[in-house]
């Protein structure tokens, strides 16, 4: 009863009933407000199906014409500039050397097809690492990458970057060689100003890449145009008599297109970073085969217009043959060769930085690395810690007096792992047959390509049998490092392994703004369940 009546009341019934009062004006009012707002639910929580997730991963900003400028980027390097002669002085005549330049581009268009299917297959950046491991496992992988770590990629680096050095100062310097510190220096400073362009955005890397390219092929086009003018003047005195004083020596002839396949090397850049290529099963492949005839048509015309300006003592004694041939030509412009042959160099630098760290990153990724190199940069999306290591090892390189001797360590080995690579996709045919494939060549392509490796690495092992050893030796000292730190299993290595990378990574995270990269699985997932 209310206090002072004596009427009867149902107390649950009132409190029913100013409940649902209270709640149906706070529902106007919410409605009102904002008319859809409700309570989250676990659906609310999940994104829809409309929306992607984004995964932080590296982001595919690497587009066809990104690619096809890597690619040539990093193929015409310094060497058609500088040294072509070794084709020349071991066919003995014009006619054949240029046959042996042609065969060279087409074995080189063999070995790129078949990267063109294992790109598309394996959808993985990393290049031969990913592929090897794909196909014979992680020793042999890991041998490839501890090769690349500890000689392949910093020797490399140190040597491009000096030569772009030397070329950078010769003009201050005509008459004498340029100062050993300096030229040290601005090969340090150069290769520091692109591992920080790279560390910045990936776009940066690749608009350098694009400008650096065409400033060489303009170079290559003014050689080339000066070689046509000259011939349609009728100087063609050279090419009366092409093939006389051919060689005829099979071990010669072999180490001519040698010689030549060692030019063409760097078709494989763009594999090294397929998953940052924007729609890689139509760009991969197409990139390729635009790089491929472009680049082999440059040398061969090249090539040309040195013979038609030099004679063969000339080109057989010099020790830079476009320098000559500007010196010949060019008159006040002369200028513009060393000019172009250090672009060239820095051009061809930037790709190798590129592809280096990707090939860390990917390895660290897959364990064979610590986990600190497998971290990219929350906002800018760089592998940023792969990139610093691989800087940090052409700064220790640069510091070795006579470098250039490291790169016949590994002549063999370059041809080795791509060989093994394209063997792996043999393999795959006959394991994995239903395996989707947006490329696929017939296998006269492949078996015809492990055939000619296998040849490219019996040569270098015949006529430099000692640098050979070092490097076959280089490459074995990694059997211990796999056994202990990735073989054993995780409770029997050694314990400070683990707190070191735990350390390592917590450090870096914090030290750089990086985080751990998510894999994208869907593709793989995908091209698993599709079949041919």
């Amino acid at each position: 009863m209310l206090r002072g009546t004596n009427i009867p009341v149902d107390l649950q019934q009132i409190n029913t009933g100013l409940m649902g009062d209270l709640r149906h004006k706070m529902g106007v009012v919410s409605q009102t407000i904002c008319p859809t707002m409700r309570a989250p639910s676990d659906e609310d929580l999940k994104a829809p199906n409309n929306v992607k997730v984004e995964k932080m991963q590296m982001k595919r900003e690497i587009s066809l014409m990104n690619g096809i400028c890597l690619i040539v980027g990093n193929m015409i390097g310094s060497g058609i500039f500088v040294s072509p002669k070794g084709v020349l002085m071991f066919s003995g005549s014009y006619g054949l050397s240029l046959v042996i330049w042609a065969v060279g581009g087409i074995f080189s268009v063999f070995g790129a097809l078949c990267y063109a299917e294992l790109g598309t297959t394996i959808t993985k950046s990393g290049a031969s690492y990913a592929y090897i491991l794909e196909s014979f496992g992680g020793f042999l992988a890991f041998i490839r990458l501890w090769t690349s770590i500890l000689l392949i990629e910093p020797a490399s680096q140190a040597v491009i970057s000096l030569t772009f050095a030397n070329y950078l100062v010769e003009t201050f310097y005509p008459t004498c060689q340029a100062p050993y510190d300096s030229v040290r220096l601005i090969a340090a400073a150069c290769l520091c100003m692109l591992i920080f362009i790279n560390c910045a955005y990936v776009k940066w890397g690749t608009l350098v890449q694009d400008i650096f390219t065409y400033a060489k092929l303009m170079s290559l086009c003014l050689i080339i145009i000066v070689g046509i003018l000259k011939i349609s003047s009728g100087d063609t005195k050279s090419f009366h008599n092409p093939f006389e004083g051919s060689s005829t020596d099979p071990g010669a002839l072999a180490l001519a297109l040698y010689s030549a396949l060692f030019s063409y090397s760097g078709w494989d850049t763009l594999n090294f970073v397929t998953e940052e290529i924007q729609n890689p099963e139509r760009n991969l492949p197409l990139a390729i085969a635009i790089s491929m005839p472009i680049v082999t048509i440059i040398y061969l015309l090249t090539n040309v217009a040195y013979y038609v300006v030099l004679d063969m003592p000339s080109l057989l004694a010099s020790d830079a043959v476009a320098v000559t041939f500007g010196n010949a030509v060019l008159g006040p412009f002369k200028w513009i060769i060393p000019v172009s042959v250090a672009m060239s160099c820095y051009g061809g630098l930037n790709a190798s930085i590129i592809a280096a760290s990707r090939l860390f990153f990917v390895g660290a990724r897959e364990g064979h690395l610590p986990d600190s190199l497998s971290l990219i940069h929350m906002e800018r999306y760089t592998p940023i810690p792969a990139l610093l290591f691989n800087g940090l090892m052409g700064l220790v390189f640069l510091c070795v007096e006579d470098v250039f001797q490291l790169i016949s360590y590994f002549s063999f080995s370059y041809w080795l792992y791509v060989g093994l690579s394209v063997a792996g996709l043999i393999y795959l045919r006959i394991t994995q047959p239903d395996r989707h494939r947006p490329v696929k060549l017939t296998l006269f392509f492949p078996f015809i390509y492990c055939l000619c490796s296998l040849f490219l690495v019996i040569v270098p092992l015949y006529g430099d049998t000692i640098n050979s050893l070092i490097g076959i030796a280089i490459a074995l000292s990694g059997v211990p490092v796999y056994y202990v730190a990735i073989y054993l299993p995780e409770e029997r290595r050694p314990k400070f392994i683990r707190k070191l990378n735990v350390f390592a990574t917590r450090f870096i995270q914090k030290l750089l703004y990086c985080c751990l990269t998510e894999f994208d699985t869907e593709t793989e997932t995908q091209a698993g369940s599709k079949t041919q």
